[in-house]
């Protein structure tokens, strides 16, 4: 039988959908189909493997998917990751079930990384998302250098939260004089993380106040990798809905699948002047690994008595703002 939690969806560049599943017995027989097809659409299934590739479908959309078995399973999903040629981890953070039962929404919680170089096609796919609000994370300088790019037509406002860890923000200044390996760098992302939930908390309230103040808000929220200080984001915005931990790291470390570091060297090593420092002592600035985000919601067990506490006491969203968060999100 079909495992209904166990559908992903992703899009790539050339357009084409990849569907995996995971199903409980070997003999389940599974067909995919678009919800809104044409003549062109096509279903290529591996006969070896729990997946199925779909291509045809115009790129200009956002496409929805009937996953069934024979046994009359059926699971309804979107792509999780859209084709966005420019940004590669532009991805859809709905979806997912609440520990009560509750589903968080399609299509209207995004996340991404720096948007300053998508396509032409990549504007028509983002205006089709009807996005209201887009919360920007990275540091004014960042914003300034690679200024987004929108759709001409019914941008979405964007609300500048910058976020550069406190404790840390020196050492993008210094980078060059650094000689440490990969676990000198793989130690300060795990502060970095540790910073965002400590030090970090009045851009990511205000996050949370842009979003509530926009009625019905369609939001992305993004900085340059989108893996970071939007990683840290998401997650927050998925425990508040009320999302389990354990599925919270899940979306969190889909980074590791969507995002490749070493294809971001280059742009790195010229951004911070790291042209003398080994590639491996680099990557782990480009990678995610659980540690990361478990050293920040350590930090706010250390410090709070209960999530919502450090919601309402840090972020300002108290039972009220929670239940509004809800009432909005999920179905």
């Amino acid at each position: 039988m079909l495992v209904s939690n166990a559908v992903h969806i992703w899009r790539e560049s050339d357009g084409d959908y990849h569907i995996e599943w995971r199903a409980s017995h070997p003999d389940t027989q599974v067909t995919v189909e678009p919800v809104i097809s044409n003549s062109a659409a096509q279903a290529h299934y591996d006969a070896d493997t729990e997946r199925a590739r779909v291509s045809g479908l115009a790129p200009a959309n956002r496409h929805f998917f009937r996953v069934r078995d024979q046994h009359g399973t059926e699971v309804l999903a979107a792509e999780r990751k859209l084709g966005m040629q420019g940004t590669p981890n532009f991805r859809d953070f709905g979806g997912y079930r609440t520990v009560d039962g509750r589903l968080v929404k399609w299509g209207f919680l995004f996340r991404s990384g720096q948007l300053s170089n998508l396509s032409d096609q990549d504007i028509a796919l983002l205006s089709s998302l009807e996005l209201d609000l887009v919360c920007d994370f990275r540091r004014l300088e960042e914003q300034e250098a690679d200024p987004s790019r929108l759709p001409a037509s019914n941008p979405p406002r964007i609300a500048s939260l910058p976020i550069s860890p406190g404790s840390n923000a020196q050492f993008f200044e210094h980078v060059a004089d650094q000689v440490g390996g990969r676990q000198t760098m793989f130690d300060f992302m795990v502060e970095i993380n540790r910073d965002l939930a400590e030090a970090q908390t009045e851009a990511y309230a205000r996050m949370f106040y842009e979003i509530l103040a926009a009625k019905d808000a369609r939001f992305l929220v993004h900085c340059a990798a989108g893996k970071d200080r939007t990683g840290f984001a998401a997650a927050i915005i998925l425990l508040a809905l009320g999302v389990s931990e354990e599925v919270v790291m899940q979306d969190y470390m889909l980074t590791q699948r969507f995002f490749s570091p070493h294809a971001e060297i280059d742009r790195l090593r010229q951004k911070y002047q790291m042209q003398q420092m080994e590639t491996d002592s680099i990557l782990p600035m480009l990678e995610v690994h659980e540690d990361y985000l478990s050293r920040a919601l350590t930090a706010i067990a250390h410090h709070y008595t209960s999530l919502e506490v450090y919601l309402e006491e840090a972020l300002g969203m108290g039972p009220r703002e929670v239940a509004q968060l809800r009432k909005r999100y999920l179905e």
